[in-house]
């Protein structure tokens, strides 16, 4: 039998120990549960960047809404005191003008209360001028001793019980006429039936529970908007401002109106009204969506809203540095849009910060810029 010498150098035997650990390493993994994942810090972390930049900011409060006729364009018709409907021309959606009968209601108590407060009247006058008379008479007759200074201040006490008496039965009659008036109701302003609750012959309560007509201005309709009382002081009135209606779109141009000056106790949000800067079609109750300018700056330096990370307290971005790796930058924030958040401090204009795959990313981590 021919013996067989192997001769192994020292690479070769290193290279024979290497192959063997990697073999119980391969048979050790197999035979194990699955290893916790772990970052290969040697392999580059793709990553894309947006650059920091100067620029205008603004801000708005975005809150919902809804449409309402402006204050003096809605107006609910009841009737003066109960009584029958005598006529009702319109019908709901109809158009009116200033002037038109819109109901007529027959009453014939008011008319009659009216006319009798007319009569006190004339009562109360005669009653005046006999008393100012009886002072007139007797005004002289004192001076010269022929009458006693009592009888003229009776007259005179009797005078102003007339008079007082003819005030009275003015205010009652003006009253009363009033009342007869409302019989008959005509429009305000220009507008439509919004709603028709009754017919002619129908009897009607003197109560706002029992309505007759809406009318309202179509022309003169506002956004009503719910702002929540911490946004409250960044409502400004005079600015502007976005409306849109349940369908999207760009939404109508507005303006804010009115702000409450005072809020109830308790109430999480206040309402503000805002003006539309051309007649909308929107209807009324609709419910809008509206976006209000809030802030303004002229020279902001920002970053994309996706670059800031907020952890617990701790507010930063990562800019990719020149070394291909990421650096953790403390940031402190100001006003903030959609997109954009105001920088104040942590970052300079050109830093390119992280937008995606900054999330867990720890610092100095090995970055590639991808588009």
């Amino acid at each position: 039998m021919t013996s067989l010498t192997v001769r192994m150098t020292t690479r070769d035997f290193h290279h024979g120990l290497l192959a063997v650990v990697l073999a119980g390493g391969l048979v050790a993994v197999g035979c194990s549960s699955p290893s916790v994942e772990q970052v290969d810090t040697t392999t580059a972390v793709p990553v894309s960047v947006e650059t920091a930049r100067v620029e205008p900011l603004t801000t708005v409060v975005s809150v919902s809404g809804t449409i309402a006729p402006a204050p003096g364009a809605d107006w609910v018709i009841t009737a003066p005191v109960q009584g029958t409907i005598a006529e009702l021309p319109k019908a709901e959606g109809d158009v009116v003008h200033e002037g038109d009968l819109l109901v007529r209601f027959d009453i014939p108590s008011l008319p009659a209360d009216a006319a009798a407060r007319k009569a006190d009247i004339a009562q109360a006058q005669v009653k005046t001028e006999t008393a100012a008379a009886e002072v007139t008479r007797l005004t002289p007759l004192v001076a010269q001793g022929i009458a006693a200074q009592r009888e003229l201040q009776e007259a005179k006490s009797t005078q102003a019980e007339a008079e007082a008496e003819l005030s009275q039965a003015q205010s009652g009659s003006i009253a009363a006429t009033a009342m007869a008036d409302r019989t008959t109701v005509h429009a305000r302003f220009n507008g439509v039936i919004a709603k028709r609750w009754h017919n002619p012959g129908d009897i009607v309560d003197a109560s706002m529970t029992d309505p007759v007509l809406r009318v309202v201005n179509p022309a003169a309709l506002q956004a009503i908007a719910a702002v929540p009382i911490a946004d409250l002081p960044r409502v400004v009135v005079g600015r502007t401002a976005r409306v849109t209606g349940p369908a999207g779109g760009d939404g109508e141009a507005a303006t804010v109106l009115s702000k409450p000056a005072q809020v109830e106790t308790g109430s999480p949000t206040a309402d503000v009204r805002l003006a539309f800067a051309a007649p909308t079609h929107l209807p009324i109750n609709a419910a809008v969506h509206v976006d209000i300018l809030a802030d303004e700056r002229s020279h902001a330096l920002t970053v994309p809203a996706a670059g800031v990370v907020r952890d617990g307290d701790e507010t930063f971005v990562m800019v990719a540095g020149a070394d291909n790796k990421a650096h953790k930058h403390a940031v402190k924030t100001g006003l903030m849009s959609l997109q954009r958040v105001e920088i104040l401090s942590g970052v300079a204009a050109g830093d390119q910060v992280i937008v995606i795959g900054q999330d867990g990313l720890p610092d100095n981590a090995e970055i590639q810029i991808v588009k």
